[in-house]
């Protein structure tokens, strides 16, 4: 019987991949099918549940000229890996930390991955990511805020 990778090895291809822009290898990592979270995301972003709607958050779906905004030097670091009684999840903490490119501006965008991964594949992760943090990292704080009130001021 193959050896799967484990959960933790396939976490640190993650934010590795993520950090050098390897989006196809990051995408290869998660399951056809998926349930990925972002609950502190400020727009109450819907999960993605498919390997179509990741490759449209990583950025693979963007119109042609779209800017995601400032580029980003990054690296994964304070990488802590915690095991759980479930041999498929594991508990990550981690931060991206780098460098503004167009600014020279560093960056700290704290986050805590709770990840399922079967046979090789992430199959569920909910990410706790520092959103703002990460707007303001690439120049678009402003926007987001502005999106934020929109979506407030449709829900109230």
């Amino acid at each position: 019987m193959p050896e799967t990778t484990s959960p933790r090895e396939v976490f640190l291809k993650l934010v590795h991949g993520v950090c050098e822009e390897r989006w196809e290898e990051v995408l290869a990592l998660y399951a056809e099918q998926t349930h990925v979270e972002h609950p502190f995301h400020p727009l109450a972003a819907p999960p993605l549940r498919s390997l179509e709607e990741l490759r449209a958050h990583f950025g693979g779906n963007a119109p042609p000229g779209a800017s995601m905004g400032h580029t980003l030097r990054r690296r994964p670091t304070g990488i802590t890996v915690h095991e759980t009684a479930d041999p498929e999840v594991i508990v990550a903490e981690f931060r991206y930390e780098g460098t503004v490119v167009e600014t020279g501006e560093p960056f700290t965008i704290p986050g805590i991955f709770v990840m399922r991964v079967r046979d090789g594949k992430i199959v569920e992760s909910r990410d706790y990511l520092d959103h703002l943090r990460s707007a303001q990292a690439r120049g678009r704080l402003g926007e987001v805020l502005d999106a934020v009130r929109r979506h407030q001021a449709l829900a109230g």
